[in-house]
């Protein structure tokens, strides 16, 4: 059993609210591939379940960290993020899991190796679909000021993927 300081665990890095209190984002706990950590792992683990967090959803496009999810008893959805081929159907899915997740109450963590371009597109991304921003350049505007950084083209592109471009003025 831990004890002392660490029995609250420790926040993952780059941790961000996206909605206050129901849905964040991060790096993957225990951070991203060569400075992965696994005591760090555990410890951001026991911190999100110290948080109330009741679901982890991870873009990775390998299952790394679920088995800890499952030792840290958070339950996961894991929703591999392609970068070859065609996300729609894998966005679609996993912005109907996010909406369901936040529609029953519950605290959701969404993550990828790092707190970067993909992860910023499909945040942004959903915020459209779910209507709660009117507009594909609303959400990427909001996104990048709570990450606090410009969204690449990596992030626009998924931004679009399942609600389309902004209609083009005519002139």
């Amino acid at each position: 059993m831990v004890k002392g300081k660490w029995a609250a665990g420790i926040c993952p890095r780059n941790f961000t609210w996206v909605m206050k209190d129901s849905f964040a984002v991060s790096e993957r706990p225990g951070g991203f591939a060569p400075n992965h950590r696994r005591v760090r792992r555990q410890e951001e683990i026991i911190w999100l379940r110290v948080q109330g967090f009741d679901r982890v959803i991870s873009l990775l496009p390998s299952p790394h960290n679920l088995h800890a999810y499952d030792e840290g008893e958070l339950v996961w959805a894991h929703y591999p993020l392609p970068t070859a081929t065609d996300p729609r159907s894998v966005l679609e899915d996993c912005y109907t899991d996010l909406r369901n997740s936040l529609a029953e109450g519950q605290r959701v963590l969404m993550h990828q190796e790092e707190l970067g371009d993909r992860v910023m597109g499909v945040v942004a991304g959903f915020l459209v679909w779910s209507g709660r921003l009117p507009t594909n350049p609303q959400a990427v505007a909001m996104v990048e000021h709570m990450i606090g950084r410009q969204m690449g083209p990596a992030g626009r592109e998924l931004v679009v993927v399942v609600n389309g471009p902004a209609p083009r003025r005519a002139g």
